[in-house]
């Protein structure tokens, strides 16, 4: 039976610059494979296989140029049982701090008949001649029997055991196809850690065909394996590799069920692993990546962002900044509720209570039920427009439906709200905006010109807020207006509604109209 060297102890391998590189598209130059291998090393990674030498110079130079760079990890390089195949890995590998020399051939069935083309007992010599050649330059030699999930138990087996004889120092099972079951492949390996004698490491290799790399890869850990295979991001062939990030953090999280196995891996730095791996390769991460995605702690459902407001454990079982993600984050969207709301405010600088904070939050969840997410300078510019002075409005927007487009006149109906009576009113115009206008006009019974019109896009994308300022002339005074929305006739309606409001405060007090300036939109001053 093996034996393991520390029982507590998993070793990290990344193979992200060999595996993860195979990914259809990805072709990384020398350079950014250096800065990806300098990074791992940061990250505190046991093993780095920076590449398949024999497969082309530039992948040699890549692995020659990271042994000679990168201090920390072992450097490895991938090698068939070739001999010619092993000399040039070595080539490769030797000016590294400390190498390991990874040689493997197919055990299955299916790849001894159709790719191999060799019997049995040829891969048995292949890989007892192939291992010993490797430990005549280093006394770190990997074997790995390919297709191991489809191979023959006992065929694999004794292909196992001559690589021991011959000097293998770790002995990887892979999932090459992502075949396995967890409970399944647990078990194999249990299974080779009793037939196979000799001094060695077990190491999982896991692909995630069935989505289940990263759970045979544990279910490994759990039954013994203390080398895990893995890359960042999960990237690699077909649907990938198990993923780094995914499988250091559930034995951190779960050491209780893990019996406090653990590795070395510096788990601040995984999120800075995985956006220079992203940049590199061209490959996104998916917005609700485990660990790493962009949504791995944001919470937009109201009932969340109230538990995690109050106690950031209630749904969150890791510390983002542990993982280089920074801080838990409260999305607003449709979801949100008014704890949160109110919380984002507070945090923004916005001390709003009563009835100023329900007048925003109902505007707020107005916007949310058309635009996903709100950003910060939405809310600010939501803010200006609700609460920017403390008069009650005389006139409410309700609503704005507007018509229009090159064979029709442009249209719209505009419906307000005056003291709780509602009023309506449809009108044209050159375009839908002066339609708008034009329907105002006809309820609020104030005239006068539109002097100013500037419309601006608060946020980036085509969901973004259209921000309008305009000025409104009355007997020869003009009164700022600003109006939110995403809709650009709808923003201006408010605009020119917020206007006329401005106008009737002033009337209502029994001053004498000014030109309002103290109110102008900053960007607008000087027109």
């Amino acid at each position: 039976m093996g034996t393991q060297r520390d029982p507590n102890r998993v070793i990290i391998f990344d193979t992200t610059l060999r595996d993860g590189e195979q990914s259809p598209g990805i072709s990384l130059d020398q350079g950014e494979k250096v800065e990806i291998a300098e990074q791992l090393a940061r990250l505190g990674v046991d093993v780095i296989e920076a590449g398949f030498p024999v497969a082309s110079q530039g992948d040699f130079e890549s692995v020659q140029a990271i042994a000679r760079a990168v201090r920390g990890p072992v450097i490895c390089g991938l090698s068939r049982t070739a001999l010619a195949d092993i000399d040039r890995c070595w080539e490769a590998i030797q000016d590294a701090e400390a190498r390991r020399i990874h040689v493997f051939i197919a055990t299955s069935e299916i790849h001894m008949q159709n790719k191999l083309r060799m019997t049995p007992d040829q891969v048995k010599t292949e890989a007892g001649r192939a291992v010993g050649h490797a430990r005549q330059y280093t006394d770190d030699v990997e074997f790995s029997p390919e297709d191991a999930s489809r191979s023959d138990f006992g065929f694999m087996c004794e292909v196992l055991q001559i690589a021991v004889d011959n000097g293998a120092t770790t002995l990887n099972i892979p999932d090459t196809v992502g075949y396995g079951i967890p409970e399944e492949y647990a078990a194999r390996l249990q299974a080779v850690r009793q037939a196979v004698t000799g001094d060695y490491v077990i190491s999982t290799h896991c692909h995630d065909d069935l989505g289940l790399a990263v759970a045979n890869s544990l279910a490994a850990v759990k039954a013994g394996a203390r080398q895990v295979e893995c890359t960042i991001n999960g990237i690699g062939e077909r649907a990938g590799n198990a993923a780094m990030e995914e499988v250091v953090m559930a034995l951190r999280t779960r050491a209780d069920y893990f019996d406090g196995v653990d590795t070395g891996i510096r788990a601040e730095e995984l999120g800075r692993a995985s956006r220079l791996v992203s940049r590199l390769t061209g490959y996104p991460v998916q917005y609700n990546k485990a660990v790493v995605g962009r949504n791995a702690f944001a919470h937009e459902s109201g009932i969340h962002q109230h538990g995690v407001l109050s106690k950031r454990e209630t749904y969150e079982i890791m510390d983002p900044a542990a993982v280089g993600a920074g801080e838990s984050k409260i999305v607003l969207g449709k979801h949100s509720g008014r704890h949160a709301f109110a919380d984002t405010m507070k945090k923004m600088g916005y001390e709003l209570h009563g009835d100023a904070l329900n007048q925003v939050f109902t505007r707020f969840k107005e916007l949310a039920d058309r635009k996903v997410q709100l950003t910060e300078e939405d809310l600010e510019a939501l803010v200006a427009e609700e609460v920017g002075d403390t008069v009650r409005y005389r006139y409410q927007l309700v609503s704005c439906d507007s018509h229009g487009g090159s064979s029709s006149t442009p249209t719209c109906r505009i419906v307000l709200d005056h003291d709780g009576e509602k009023l309506e009113a449809t009108a044209t115009g050159d375009g839908m905006v002066e339609a708008a206008c034009n329907a105002i006009r006809q309820l609020t019974g104030v005239d006068g010109q539109l002097t100013d019109y500037a419309v601006t896009s608060v946020t980036g994308g085509v969901d973004a807020l259209a921000d309008v300022a305009l000025r409104f002339a009355v007997d020869g005074v003009s009164m700022p207006g600003r109006g939110l929305s995403t809709d650009v006739v709808e923003a201006s309606a408010r605009a020119f509604l917020n206007a006329i409001n401005r106008i009737y405060r002033i009337k209502d007090s029994g001053a004498e109209l000014a030109d309002d300036k103290a109110n102008r939109p900053g960007h607008l001053d000087g027109v």
